[in-house]
């Protein structure tokens, strides 16, 4: 099997640079098309190594995070059984009951949205609103602030659905809104280039443009011809070439001029030095070819660390790299053993009558949005 355009050893691209016959210096037409196969490299270098380092993020939150939330999910299960067992008691005066059942319910809804059944059944037993009964709530109040803000009702989505169903909904459709005013933006302006005469710049532009697809889709369609499957007797070379046709349909498809040349290289259909030999206003339409992967490739750069960015939760407008990433580690860990702490103090202290009055009066002289990040009451 062939491997993929991105598992090229590295600097794969600088094979087909531009070599000047002897001492001939290059020409401006070389030395941009060899800039633009090292500007390749170097991005595809640099996808390849967030690939690595997302990886190896994930590997040390497993590490360091993952045996932190478990302590951490243990005993806010043990807090909740407990303040479950000290409600059937009588030593609670009405306040203390309501404080100490509004701190389960909140424990314990916690555990449940991480999927813990027995915790979602303790919440509903002491809840006065199901988790049910929140979450649709939570839902309609969802739905009137994404209906507020598009405008309209939201079409196609039931009047029973989650809260998940109906963000989905709703940022499709607001895709939907921007896209059709970009692409009204969009025909605006291309109708007032039209109207406009081509000066000799543009033109020439154009011409360039037509001149690279062309050498594009003549590429193309020779690796096409030379590597059709159904024209191949042998069994195994016809899977080499199954895997290498549908390898250029790909690379084709993207505009992916250097994997087109290096599919031709490698099933040996090309002069390595022909591209040398190229006059320099094909090199140029090649460059411009070049030009536009890189455009392409910087997207993706742009794409993956923004991913990478979401998937660790890291600050807004944070650029993801090793240093970002240790620091964001860094971070949850401290704070992990902050709560684990706390928590475990708090355990400690419930343990004796008076010590959870004490617990019981702390909590209910605090503010309410101080009490917890996911307070049940701030879902509705």
């Amino acid at each position: 099997m062939s491997a993929s355009p991105d598992s090229f050893p590295p600097a794969v691209a600088q094979a087909l640079r531009v070599q000047p016959p002897g001492d001939v210096p290059a020409s401006a037409a070389a030395r941009a098309f060899n800039l633009q196969l090292t500007r390749i490299d170097k991005l595809k270098a640099q996808l390849d190594a967030l690939d690595a380092l997302g990886q190896s993020h994930r590997v040390e939150l497993h590490q360091w995070v993952a045996p932190l939330q478990q302590r951490q999910r243990q005993r806010t299960r043990d807090m909740a059984l407990w303040l479950a067992e000290c409600l059937q008691g009588k030593a609670l005066s009405r306040l203390q009951q309501d404080t100490a059942t509004e701190a389960l319910c909140r424990l314990a809804q916690t555990l449940a949205d991480d999927g813990d059944a027995s915790m979602a059944v303790l919440h509903d037993r002491h809840s006065r609103l199901t988790l049910a009964q929140k979450k649709q709530a939570a839902a309609e109040a969802m739905r009137a602030r994404l209906e507020a803000v598009l405008g309209e009702p939201l079409a196609n989505t039931d009047p029973d659905a989650p809260m998940e169903e109906l963000l989905r909904a709703g940022m499709a459709r607001w895709r939907e809104v921007q896209d059709a005013a970009q692409a009204r933006r969009r025909d605006k302006k291309n109708a007032r280039k039209a109207r406009q005469k081509p000066g000799a710049e543009q033109t020439q532009a154009q011409a360039q443009q037509a001149d690279a697809d062309t050498q594009l889709r003549t590429l193309f369609r020779q690796l096409a011809s030379a590597l059709h499957p159904d024209r191949e007797p042998d069994a195994q070379e016809r899977l080499r070439k199954t895997a290498l046709m549908s390898e250029a349909n790909a690379a084709y498809g993207r505009k992916d001029l250097v994997t087109l040349m290096q599919i031709q290289l490698r099933a040996e259909l090309a002069d390595p030095a022909a591209v040398s030999r190229l006059a320099d206003d094909k090199l140029a339409a090649l460059t411009l070819l070049l030009k536009q992967q890189v455009a392409e490739l910087e997207r993706e750069r742009a794409a993956r660390q923004e991913r990478l960015a979401a998937e660790f939760d890291l600050p807004p407008g944070a650029v993801t790299n090793p240093n970002t990433l240790k620091q964001s580690l860094l971070a949850q860990v401290e704070a992990l053993e902050r709560d684990v702490a706390q928590l475990e103090r708090d355990l400690d202290q419930m343990q004796e009558p008076a010590g959870l009055k004490r617990w019981l009066n702390a909590q209910h002289s605090q503010p309410k949005h101080d009490r917890s990040d996911r307070d049940p009451d701030d879902y509705c």
